[in-house]
């Protein structure tokens, strides 16, 4: 019997509508917000800074992470320092690399020592954890979040790449890594197993969390009579 309520791992919503914001701000089982200009642009947002704002509108006390967009070091610097201040709950993604393959990891130690919160975003390799690791300091909570589903697709055990990371982060008391790029339901499993700290999660996958523990002869009835329903509903012969 999986008991998702049990499980030790913060579970976060991964999206851009103020609707799913409204839904799940009060809902215990989701313990933080994340975002990205990606999500953004497909959710239509038109207005970035105002979007945000209206979020913090909605979540008062749990953390939502909002990334900067721009490429240069100076750009990147000025774009943190401006969302760090719009609330004592938003945590400052930013990339750790650029457009350009340069590392991003002076600056995000230089934010973190002066007391800003960050998710260090579009992590990938143990050497870029590594190079985190070496600039900041051991107070101000940071998040790395390795993006395990796009690891996944390059053929790499997520489990095992996760565990790599989670092993470097045991003398760094404020720092949490995110498993990220959810591609299924059972990626909430692997990620409790492996003791990561967070996982975000997309609403369209955040509802099959209901199908847990599901019968599973019931659920290929349904899915046959899902088929049968179809066939029919497009009226295909066979002559």
């Amino acid at each position: 019997m999986i008991k998702v309520n049990n499980f030790k791992i913060d579970i976060y919503l991964d999206g851009a509508s103020m609707s799913d914001f409204r839904k799940y701000k009060n809902d215990r089982l989701i313990k933080g917000f994340t975002t990205n200009p990606s999500l953004m642009r497909k959710a239509g947002i038109k207005d970035y800074e105002k979007f945000c704002k209206q979020s913090l509108r909605i979540i008062k006390r749990k953390p939502i992470s909002f990334e900067i967009f721009a490429d240069e070091i100076d750009q990147i610097e000025i774009q943190a320092e401006k969302i760090a201040k719009w609330g004592k709950n938003v945590f400052v993604k930013i990339p750790v690399i650029n457009t350009k393959n340069k590392l991003n990891t002076n600056l995000i130690g230089k934010l973190n020592r002066d007391g800003v919160k960050i998710n260090v975003t579009a992590v990938f390799t143990l050497q870029q954890t590594k190079s985190i690791l070496k600039k900041i300091g051991k107070v101000t909570p940071l998040i790395i979040s390795v993006f395990l589903g796009r690891i996944a697709d390059a053929g790499l055990d997520p489990s095992k790449e996760i565990t790599k990371h989670l092993k470097f982060i045991k003398k760094y008391p404020n720092v949490k890594i995110l498993w990220a790029s959810v591609r299924q339901s059972f990626n909430l499993i692997e990620a409790e197993r492996s003791k990561c700290d967070i996982i975000t999660i997309p609403p369209e996958i955040l509802k099959k969390l209901s199908i847990f523990n599901k019968n599973l002869n019931s659920y290929s009835v349904e899915t046959v009579k899902m088929f049968y329903r179809d066939a029919k509903k497009s009226k295909y012969k066979i002559t």
